[in-house]
């Protein structure tokens, strides 16, 4: 049986959300506010019922699921009240700008009816899944390092998004994502330390931009790092492996994988370049590597409501747990100070 939804906040993901309620199988849209009276007209003139307040919502019986899709600062306001409801609850992310105001909100929806979730919808991004396959097969062995990457060159939004009160910034922007996916390729470890750099090119209030190192307890390394001024891109993911590396260079292509078949160190020829002869940087052969790509997997966005749906039914288990929402705001809290401090911290998450 399909569950109502309303939505809170009616731009550009708010926007995201309904259109996607519109085409659910698990769903039915049945309104959406806005503080904007432009947006609830917006809303209207596509036939869709706009509130007259977030109040209205939470009071309609009628309402199972609500979804926060508002700028960062008024996150826990709307979802405490939500859940006050009796409502089940989606907030987009970041979830939060703190741990302590997250720790608030996981606190209300233990005492409350309803579940609650925040909305990581790039667990959906083919290009992480196909990393996350890779890992899972064991085809080149256990990772040893991951880099994560995204690149633009447009800066920031010229919105909230560069604004420090409402939360903006690449670090709560995109960071929150990249975290989140990396804490899902490296499981089960306790993050160590944690090495921040920010940049200000286009923006002086908020990073648009940041380079993030992660240690892990067993020795696995991680880096992620979000530029909004960069006109050529690096990989958007380069990994390590026991047995080889893979790489996806943009999010258009397959993953790209070598494997170590033999290591022949002792027979190696030396090569010669403009300064002298190396055997370090020799390339490798068709005898010691196999090379073949991996293939981008399926992905449907869906899935993300279809879960959340079957949670609420009690049929499946909530797929972003508040154990993980609130291990990614721990990093990013941990970001934030590092950069701040410019120095390494010693973490256990």
């Amino acid at each position: 049986m399909k569950k109502n939804i309303a939505i809170i906040g009616y731009g550009g993901q708010g926007g995201w959300h309904a259109m996607h309620a519109l085409k659910s199988d698990v769903l039915t849209l049945v309104g959406v506010y806005d503080i904007k009276p432009e947006r609830c007209e917006l809303a209207r003139s596509r036939g869709i019922k706009a509130y007259g307040s977030a109040d209205e919502i939470f009071a309609d019986p009628a309402v199972d699921i609500v979804t926060i899709a508002t700028p960062n600062d008024v996150h826990k306001d709307l979802v405490i009240r939500a859940l006050a409801a009796g409502k089940h609850v989606v907030c987009e992310k970041p979830v939060e700008m703190s741990v302590a105001a997250l720790d608030e909100m996981l606190d209300a929806a233990k005492a409350a009816k309803g579940l609650f979730t925040v909305h990581q919808n790039r667990r959906w991004d083919v290009d992480f899944l196909a990393v996350k396959e890779l890992i899972a097969s064991g085809k080149i062995g256990a990772p040893i390092r991951i880099e994560s990457r995204i690149h633009g060159s447009r800066g920031i939004p010229s919105d909230w998004r560069c604004l420090k009160q409402y939360g903006g910034g690449m670090i709560l922007d995109w960071g929150v994502h990249l975290i989140d996916q990396m804490l899902q390729l490296i499981p089960n470890d306790t993050v160590t330390g944690i090495y921040c750099e920010t940049t200000a090119i286009t923006k002086s209030e908020v990073d648009d931009g940041f380079r993030l190192s992660l240690t892990f307890a067993s020795g696995k390394t991680a880096f992620v790092e979000v530029g909004t001024y960069n006109f050529i891109a690096m990989p958007r993911f380069y990994a390590q492996f026991e047995k080889g590396t893979a790489m996806i260079e943009d999010w258009q292509k397959n993953m790209q994988v070598v494997k170590c078949k033999y290591w022949h160190e002792n027979e190696v020829l030396p090569v010669q370049t403009a300064a002298g002869i190396t055997k370090t940087m020799a390339p490798r052969d068709e005898v010691t590597v196999d090379t073949f790509e991996w293939t981008r997997p399926t992905s449907d966005v869906h899935d993300f409501y279809r879960n959340f749906t079957a949670a609420i039914d009690g049929k499946a288990e909530m797929l972003i747990k508040p154990g993980e929402i609130r291990r990614v705001m721990q990093v990013m809290e941990g970001a934030f100070e590092s950069a701040e401090k410019k120095q390494a911290l010693s973490v256990s998450i």
